[in-house]
């Protein structure tokens, strides 16, 4: 059986052409641990050409980076767990696989349940190509408890797969699918569990059939030699913005998409172009089709100063335009000259961000995003001025704050004018399957968030993270004849009622104040087997209404990622 599989991997990648594999061109998704290890390592001035602003990047990129962190001092837990990424990256790093177990191989409790060798399910390499193939299993377990959201639990089991892997140094593959059941709960706890997890919300059989789920991500990527140019196609998650605890631009709030995506780097220079495919609908209605198409240039000025510029815009029943597609364009202008006769159809936004590290250890980050800009009303007193709608953003980061090494604290300040990221048509909201694509927050609202992390050990991270929100809110209806009285931009798929009713300011509407606090433990006993535990308490002040909403949330995770 072990020769027949060999035989068939072999003759499988046997067009490659001979050229030696070290590195390879997948990517890794931005969810994995080593994106904060990097990001820390930047911080404390180890790799400062690291650009945390879009990612994922490829396991060689990674490699790179991780090849420069080893020949420097660190600390003892930062040593540890650079000898984990070792294992790793070890493919990626020196083209052997020494430090790996194939358990097709060698099967037994040892290579099972060993704690210093990455394992694989299967893994194979030579000079022209490699396969990887992993399965992985979650258990989980969610309750709540609270005066809205009421008693609830739910457990979930979850089963997968993972292969990747690279053919002649040019061509990374990658593939991710599972399937998940309800193992115990009731109608309403389903509903809770969607609520709280995009990846559920996102998925009409578990809502509708309340019982299983699957999800996955797969693309193919070209690579040139030395990466300057690479070419994406496919379904994963993507981050852009320098956002420490939350990003404006492209986050983790919503679920991957497909897409398209071209990415060109020279020096200090690296451009990104995506086509994407997202989810929508208008108040309840599915739309035929919405896409994003979004340019983000980055430069870096210097080792301690990076600059980015990013424009999107999303399009609604319009299934392919070749007028989006050109790489090398301006967006909004290119929206406003399709020809349409209206040219308020699609939702542009706009902006730029910067870090700086002035001193070791500490760097700051700033964001504007400009969802709309008209100069002629600007400075006005009515509804007209409602056409100008800005976020903004500023962060910290201190790597060994209070010289406490591996303590992490990130200090972030974030601000939405009223009806960011929404859309008056309703249609080409900022979101995918109606949850943003940016920064978590509602638009006219405001949040300052305080986030602490800890690396008590290589295989022991803690993390805490506060929140305190104040949001503006409200949608009046005429009961009698249907029409909106007032919306007050608080709603990120409600735009409609902007322009002409009355300007809406900062805050105004039902108010509403959250404190949200969250406690994260997760616990590596074994290498590639993880427990994870996390609380979060979220106070509800409805200041409109007088009145205090307390929920308890409560997660327990057992994952198996071999």
């Amino acid at each position: 059986m072990i020769k027949t599989l060999h035989f068939f991997v072999i003759l499988l990648f046997s067009f490659c052409l001979t050229i030696q594999v070290n590195a390879q061109i997948e990517l890794v998704p931005p969810s994995h641990p080593v994106y904060d290890y990097l990001k820390r390592m930047q911080v404390k001035g180890i790799i400062p050409e690291y650009n945390s602003s879009n990612i994922p990047i490829s396991r060689g990129e990674i490699a790179g980076y991780l090849k420069i962190i080893e020949g420097q001092k660190l600390t003892g837990t930062d040593k540890y767990m650079m000898e984990d990424y070792k294992a790793e990256f070890e493919f990626d790093m020196t083209g052997s696989l020494r430090k790996s177990t194939n358990l097709f191989n060698k099967f037994n409790s040892e290579s099972i349940f060993g704690n210093h060798r990455q394992k694989y399910i299967y893994n194979y390499a030579d000079t022209n190509a490699s396969l990887f193939f992993d399965i992985n299993g979650d258990f989980y377990q969610r309750n709540s408890k609270g005066d809205s959201i009421g008693n609830n639990a739910i457990t979930l089991g979850e089963l997968g797969f993972r292969i990747r892997g690279s053919l002649y140094n040019s061509v990374g593959f990658y593939l991710r699918a599972s399937n998940g059941q309800k193992i115990k709960g009731q109608s309403k706890d389903i509903i809770f569990a969607a609520n709280y997890d995009p990846l559920l919300k996102a998925n009409t059989k578990f809502v509708n059939e309340q019982k299983n789920f699957d999800s996955y991500e797969g693309y193919l990527r070209y690579q040139t030699p030395s990466n300057w140019l690479s070419v994406t196609v496919g379904k994963e998650a993507l981050y852009e913005g320098f956002g420490y605890i939350d990003k404006m631009f492209l986050s983790n709030n919503t679920i991957p998409f497909n897409f398209l995506k071209l990415d060109i780097a020279y020096k200090k220079f690296k451009y990104s172009f995506l086509y994407g495919s997202i989810k929508g609908d208008s108040l309840g209605i599915d739309l035929q089709s919405k896409n994003i198409v979004s340019h983000r240039l980055d430069i870096g000025l210097t080792r301690k100063f990076k600059l980015g510029f990013y424009e999107s815009v999303i399009i609604s029943n319009n299934p392919f335009s070749f007028t989006y597609l050109n790489p090398i364009s301006f967006l909004t202008s290119a929206d406003l000259n399709t020809g349409a006769k209206e040219t308020t159809d699609n939702n542009t936004l706009a902006g730029f961000d910067f870090e700086l590290a002035p001193i070791k250890n500490i760097t700051f980050q700033g964001t504007l995003l400009i969802d709309d800009l008209n100069l002629s009303t600007l400075y006005k007193s009515d509804s007209t001025s409602n056409d100008n709608k800005f976020g903004y953003q500023l962060g910290i980061f201190w790597a060994d704050a209070l010289s406490l090494p591996n303590v992490n604290l990130k200090l972030e300040y974030t601000r939405l004018d009223p009806f960011v990221y929404s859309h008056r048509s309703n249609k080409s909201s900022y979101t995918n399957w109606d949850m943003s694509l940016g920064h978590s927050v509602p638009p006219n609202s405001d949040e300052i968030a305080l986030n602490l992390h800890y690396d008590v050990t290589n295989r022991i991270k803690f993390n805490f993270l506060y929140q305190f929100q104040r949001s503006g809110e409200g949608i009046l209806i005429d009961s009698i004849t249907g029409k909106l009285i007032i919306n007050y931009g608080g709603n990120i798929n409600r735009g409609d009622g902007d322009l002409y009713i009355t300007k809406i300011n900062f805050l105004n509407g039902n108010r509403i104040n959250r404190s949200i606090i969250t406690f994260n433990l997760v616990f590596e006993p074994i290498k590639q087997y993880f427990v994870e535990l996390k609380y979060q308490l979220r106070i509800l002040n409805l200041k409109y209404l007088d009145r205090q909403v307390n929920e308890s949330l409560y997660w327990a995770t057992l994952r198996v990622d071999l």
